[in-house]
């Protein structure tokens, strides 16, 4: 039985004839010129594309399993400044870009440090997906990792050299599901992992707690 959700091309099926800097910056963007094959068969003409260029990204969605909460952040972000109901100060998942050779789970663990204030163990693999594909080749790695709600301070996060400013709310997880519903929470990252934690809760919450239990020191688990 044919598999319909397979690629039909893949890299040997485009032709790339030229690639030109536009710009470099804190962002950068490629102008290139192509052709790729076409489903009818032959080949396209040449035409153009700009693409935005980034480092590869991961995300955390942290989660108590034993209060149902979530620790979220809230930071200034550009991208919003148009957005007429929110502003530009949006609701995320600690994230973070690979920008050395950390792995993933490496760029997770730090980013819960400095964004959060947060030790994270164990970490279950969400997903991976691109933010953008018709015009950046940003991809983003999320994972899942548990932190005790009840013992944890809100603060005032981030590194001060990056210009980072981060405020830490801890919410629970029907809370923010009504802040996706409402528009509240925006952005693709904290909507597929908060959706994805309501479609696994059971089993997230059961791993999680074990992984929980195994930290605490003897005499406090439950």
């Amino acid at each position: 039985m044919n598999d319909e959700s397979k690629p039909v091309f893949g890299l040997a099926d485009v032709e790339l004839l030229e690639r030109r800097s536009c710009y470099q910056g804190f962002l950068r963007v490629d102008r290139l010129t192509l052709k790729c094959r076409r489903y009818e068969g032959g080949w396209s003409r040449e035409f153009h594309r700009e693409v935005l260029l980034r480092h590869p990204g991961v995300g955390v969605l942290l989660y108590d399993p034993e209060r149902d909460e979530v620790l979220m952040v809230e930071q200034f972000r550009v991208g919003c400044l148009d957005d007429d109901e929110n502003g530009p100060w949006a609701l995320e998942l600690v994230a973070g870009l690979i920008d050395t050779d950390e792995s993933e789970r490496e760029v997770a663990r730090r980013e819960a440090e400095e964004e959060a204030g947060v030790s994270v163990g164990h970490l279950i693999p969400i997903c991976r997906y691109y933010s953008s594909p018709g015009g950046s080749n940003e991809r983003l790695a999320v994972f899942c990792g548990g932190f005790d709600a009840g013992n944890y301070r809100r603060g005032i996060y981030g590194l001060v050299d990056e210009n980072e400013n981060i405020r830490t709310v801890t919410i629970t997880r029907s809370e923010a599901l009504a802040a996706v519903q409402s528009g509240r929470i925006n952005n693709a990252m904290s909507i597929i992992a908060l959706q994805w934690l309501e479609l696994n809760l059971a089993w997230v919450r059961a791993e999680l707690r074990d992984e929980l239990r195994c930290e605490l020191p003897i005499g406090k688990q439950s």
